[in-house]
């Protein structure tokens, strides 16, 4: 356990092991790491609670912007330590994570067109509030946080040949890159719309990019965190691109073959591996991150985009 006596905060998530034919794959392996099923439906979860422990929260109490999951963890976490929890969310967010939020006790701010307008309104208000500021991914307690998924990988199966992960703002991939170092090839994949890693790797330096896309409420950072740019530089080769139809079948396909009730950002890996945008060889155990339930469950019989 990594807090003990905050287990219902934080779960050790299941690992599950499948042969690639499974999932139609020509590799050995394909491991999920079920993170969907974490406390809040995310990974968020492990970076939220690690921040809110590591300092003294004032009478305020936390506040944060986010596309969602973030500020689910956040709001789950502050409402079991009895703190106030203020969330400021994009238009893009869904109504299920905002009602989520509600649900969890938080103060609901909805302003801004993406999660870069509605995080410039989180600075102004904390700024007035005095409330402990929660960053969606570019704080180094939540970052570090993140890396308690890959070091749960590693404790439950040992090391993997690869671990593909999602990118918005980097928090995930720094902490996941950062545990593995070179013992595990860690891939970055991302929307084609919101390329935030990719573009800044083009630029040699982190970059504004405009975001869209189905995947745009998790991955919607419009710049690549400082962390996870210093992190990813050392220790991950591959920034790929997916496109969101192919992001979308995946997603389908695992609500359909393996009932995975997921959003589009959890479907990443697996889009990867099906468009051969990452090939995989036959010896070889990939490790998937399945990360983010917090959806309308309706939106998984829509057919297309």
């Amino acid at each position: 356990m990594l807090y003990p006596g905050y287990s219902h905060f934080l779960r050790q998530t299941p690992l599950w092991v499948l042969p690639g034919q499974a999932l139609g794959l020509n590799c050995a392996e394909v491991w999920l790491k079920l993170e969907h099923l974490q406390v809040g439906g995310s990974f968020k979860a492990r970076g939220m609670l690690n921040r809110m422990l590591s300092h003294t929260i004032p009478p305020s109490g936390v506040i944060i912007a986010s596309g969602g999951n973030a500020g689910i963890a956040t709001a789950a976490a502050a409402r079991g330590l009895g703190v106030r929890c203020e969330v400021f969310v994009p238009e893009v967010s869904p109504q299920a994570k905002r009602a989520r939020l509600r649900d969890l006790g938080a103060d609901v701010v909805v302003t801004g067109a993406a999660y870069a307008q509605a995080f410039e309104a989180c600075l102004e208000r904390q700024r007035e509030s005095g409330a402990l500021l929660m960053h969606a991914y570019d704080q180094v307690e939540v970052a570090a946080g993140a890396g308690t998924l890959a070091r749960e990988i590693e404790a439950q199966a040992g090391l993997p040949d690869s671990v593909l992960v999602s990118v918005g703002g980097g928090g995930l991939i720094a902490g996941v890159a950062a545990w593995f170092e070179d013992r595990a090839r860690v891939v970055a994949l991302e929307p084609v719309l919101a390329p935030t890693l990719f573009n800044a790797r083009v630029s040699g330096e982190p970059v504004d990019v405009t975001v869209s896309g189905v995947a745009a409420d998790s991955l919607g950072a419009k710049r690549i965190g400082t962390i996870a740019w210093n992190v990813t530089q050392r220790h991950v080769k591959d920034a790929l691109l997916i496109d969101d139809e192919a992001i979308r079948a995946a997603q389908l396909w695992l609500w359909k073959e393996l009932k995975l009730a997921v959003e589009p950002a959890a479907a990443l890996g697996l889009a990867a591996l099906h468009k051969g945008v990452y090939p995989v060889h036959a010896t070889e155990k990939v490790c998937l991150i399945i990360c983010g339930a917090n959806l309308d469950p309706a939106s998984l019989s829509a057919p297309t985009l």
